[in-house]
C-alpha cells in the first residue's frame, strides 16, 4: 500500500502554476503503486513507454491501444494534462516498418505512407485528450562532425521525414502543440545542431510549436551556464520550451560504482542544492518553459535503476521511495514561493 504523507505537504504543482505545468511520466503499474502521489502534486503526465511506436504498433496490421487507453482514463479521472510520447523515433520501432514481405527495405513512398498511418491513427484516436506531443525524437547525432544520427528513417526517407512526420501530426490533429525532443540539449555543440534543425523546419513553415529539453543531468552535468545557454538559444526561436523527462542522478557519469544501498547525505545535500539552481531558472524563464516533467515521480521506480550501471539503485527525484518529500522537494517548492 502507498504511503500517504506526501498528502500532508503542500501541492507541488500548485505552488507553480502561475509557472508552469508540473508533470510525471508514469507507466500501468505506477499510476496504481504511486497514485495519490501522482495526482497530489503534479498536474500533467507523460507515458514512460506505452506511446511509443513498438507499444502502439507491433505488426503492421495490429494496433494494441489498452495501456495507452488505460492512462489516458487516468488522466481523465483526475483532470491531469496529458503529452504524447513519442510518434517517430530510431528505438523502440518495430521492424516490420522498415521492410517489405521478403525482407528487403520498402522505398521512400512506403515507408512514409507507413508513417503517416500510424500518426493518423494514433493522433485521431486521442484527439482532445493529448495538448501536446514529441512528434520527432533525438534525431541529433550526439558524434561531433555529425548532423543527423544515422538510422533507417534516414536511409530509406531522407531527411525530409522529419519534416513530414510534423505535417502529417499538424493535419491529425490542428490543435496539438508539436514538439522536437532530444537529450544532451545543453551540451553547446549537439545545442546548435538542435538550434539549426527547428530553425531550418520553422523557415520552411513546418508546423512545429517548441523544443523539448530532456534534462536527464546529474549532480554536476550539464553546468548552469550551458543549461542557461540552451534555454536562451531554443527561445530565440520563438517557440515553447518544455523540459520534458527531467532526473538528477545521485551518480556522475564516471561514477560506476554498486556499493550503495542507500544513498549518503552528502548525494540528498548536493541533489537538493542542484534541484534548487535548475528550478531557480527554470522560474526565471517561465515565459518560455510552460511544462516541467519528470521522468518518473518518486524513488521506488526510475529507469536509472541498472542504467548505466548494472545492479545499482540510483535516487534522482524530490520523492523518497516511500513517496516521503526530500530536501530536494522543499528546496524547489521554496523556489517558487521566493
Amino acid at each position: 500500500m502507498e504511503n500517504t504523507k506526501s498528502n500532508n505537504y503542500p501541492k507541488l504543482y500548485h505552488d507553480y502554476k502561475e509557472h508552469f505545468l508540473i508533470g510525471a511520466a508514469v507507466n500501468p503499474k505506477t499510476i496504481i503503486s504511486q497514485h495519490e502521489l501522482i495526482t497530489r502534486h503534479f498536474n500533467s503526465v507523460t507515458a514512460e513507454n506505452e506511446m511509443k511506436f513498438l507499444s502502439f504498433h507491433p505488426s503492421e496490421n495490429q494496433y494494441t491501444f489498452d495501456q495507452a487507453d488505460q492512462l489516458i482514463s487516468f488522466a481523465k479521472q483526475n483532470g491531469l494534462n496529458v503529452r504524447g510520447h513519442t510518434l517517430v523515433w530510431h528505438n523502440q520501432t518495430p521492424e516490420w516498418l522498415f521492410h517489405s514481405q521478403d525482407g528487403s527495405l520498402v522505398d521512400r513512398e512506403t515507408l512514409l505512407a507507413r508513417m503517416k498511418d500510424h500518426i493518423d491513427t494514433i493522433i485521431t484516436r486521442y484527439k482532445g485528450d493529448i495538448y501536446a506531443w514529441d512528434v520527432v525524437n533525438e534525431v541529433i547525432s550526439d558524434k561531433v562532425g555529425e548532423f543527423l544520427r544515422p538510422s533507417k528513417w534516414l536511409d530509406i526517407a531522407g531527411e525530409e521525414f522529419i519534416e513530414k512526420a510534423f505535417l502529417y501530426a499538424h493535419e491529425a490533429d490542428p490543435e496539438a502543440l508539436l514538439f522536437y525532443n532530444d537529450y544532451n540539449e545543453s551540451v553547446p555543440e549537439k545545442r546548435e545542431k538542435i538550434y539549426k534543425l527547428v530553425k531550418s523546419l520553422k523557415s520552411k513553415d513546418v508546423p512545429i510549436h517548441g523544443i523539448g529539453l530532456q534534462a536527464h543531468w546529474n549532480l554536476e552535468t550539464p553546468s548552469l551556464d550551458h543549461i542557461r545557454k540552451a534555454i536562451e538559444r531554443y527561445a530565440s526561436l520563438n517557440v515553447q520550451l518544455h523540459i520534458t523527462e527531467l532526473d538528477v542522478s545521485v551518480f556522475n557519469y564516471e561514477d560506476k560504482r554498486t556499493d550503495l544501498k542507500y544513498p549518503t547525505e552528502e548525494m540528498m545535500i548536493r541533489q537538493a542544492e542542484r534541484y534548487e539552481q535548475i528550478f531557480y531558472l527554470f522560474k526565471d524563464y517561465s515565459e518560455y518553459i510552460t511544462s516541467v516533467t519528470f521522468w518518473g515521480a518518486a524513488d521506488d521506480y526510475t529507469w536509472l535503476d541498472n542504467f548505466p550501471v548494472r545492479n545499482r539503485k540510483n535516487w534522482p527525484f524530490l520523492f523518497d521511495i516511500d513517496h516521503n518529500p526530500k530536501q530536494s522537494y522543499w528546496r524547489v517548492l521554496d523556489i517558487a514561493r521566493s
